[in-house]
């Protein structure tokens, strides 16, 4: 009897237990409309909050800080270029100081946009922050890569603003050294720019290192029949008067058999350091005048290989 009144019981007790929640529930329509309104009001204050922090009064400034920016680094690298060319001794040095300069400038000048114009909380800055960098991150690879490149230059400095660098077939003066590239001013004063990308991937040759002298290589041919003591002597003479000699580093002269077509020649490099790195051709034109007019009286100069 107990067994037969217990499920009904039971199944009574779970309807009823049904319909008290039912009628604790809310409507599902006032639930989305409850949500719909929530939403609207959070869309509302992001709306509110963005045009606080973008204002116009605020871009103006922005636009203004930046451009003030602009030009306060151009004047110190024009600053620093003309005090670099009026001291010699210290120009690779100084030339040096100027994209450190440049990005230091900028750094400082894009936080104190960020922190005192927007000012804006730190989630939402590190929320911004991680959006642009996917964004940006996909959309210009390559220039990031070379931006990359060009702050490991800077701050690695494998060559600085003034060295005589050779990178693949392009050798020269290094005249500025971006985020995006590195400039270069070839013998022939063209003027070479080479993506960091590129810079960072292949060997790059550096003539001084950030020194103001630089060595430089001047090979001439001779016939194999000539004093070769009296040769050498000359070159070393030659080289050691010259006025653009860097006289605190040695000069060598090696001579070597070589073959030039089907003839056996004498070889012959001439290893000096010139006291400008500017004096680089001038020396060695001046050195392949000198020794020409020597020999050329009595043992004929065959061949000249600058």
């Amino acid at each position: 009897m107990f067994k037969k009144i217990r499920i009904p019981v039971l199944l009574c007790a779970f309807m009823l237990l049904g319909l008290i929640l039912w009628a604790n529930t809310p409507d599902s329509l006032t639930i989305h409309a409850e949500e719909k309104g929530n939403v609207l009001k959070t869309v509302e204050e992001d709306t509110r909050s963005l045009s606080a922090y973008f204002s116009v009064s605020k871009i103006i400034l922005t636009l203004i800080i930046l451009a003030l920016t602009y030009l306060f680094v151009k004047i110190i690298t024009g600053i620093l270029k003309i005090w670099a060319e009026r001291n010699t001794r210290n120009r690779v040095t100084i030339k040096g100081l100027i994209p450190l300069a440049a990005v230091i400038i900028w750094v400082a000048s894009l936080t104190f946009i960020l922190v005192a114009v927007f000012s804006p909380p730190m989630a939402s800055l590190i929320a911004f922050a991680a959006s642009v960098g996917v964004a940006v991150g996909f959309a210009a690879q390559d220039l990031l890569k070379n931006v990359f490149g060009g702050i490991v230059i800077i701050f690695d400095k494998p060559f600085q603003i003034g060295d005589k660098i050779e990178i693949g077939n392009d050798y020269g003066e290094v005249v500025s050294i971006g985020l995006r590239s590195t400039r270069i001013v070839t013998p022939d004063d063209s003027l070479v720019s080479v993506p960091n990308l590129e810079v960072m991937n292949q060997a790059v040759s550096n003539a001084n290192a950030g020194e103001g002298n630089c060595q430089v290589v001047t090979e001439l041919f001779f016939h194999p029949g000539i004093n070769i003591r009296e040769m050498k002597r000359l070159c070393f003479e030659a080289a050691q008067v010259s006025k653009h000699i860097y006289l605190n580093k040695p000069v060598n002269v090696i001579v070597l058999h070589e073959k030039v077509g089907s003839r056996i020649m004498l070889k012959v490099r001439i290893k000096a350091y010139v006291n400008d790195i500017r004096n680089e051709f001038i020396f060695k034109s001046e050195l392949t005048e000198l020794l020409t007019a020597r020999f050329s009286d009595e043992i004929p100069l065959l061949k000249i290989d600058e």
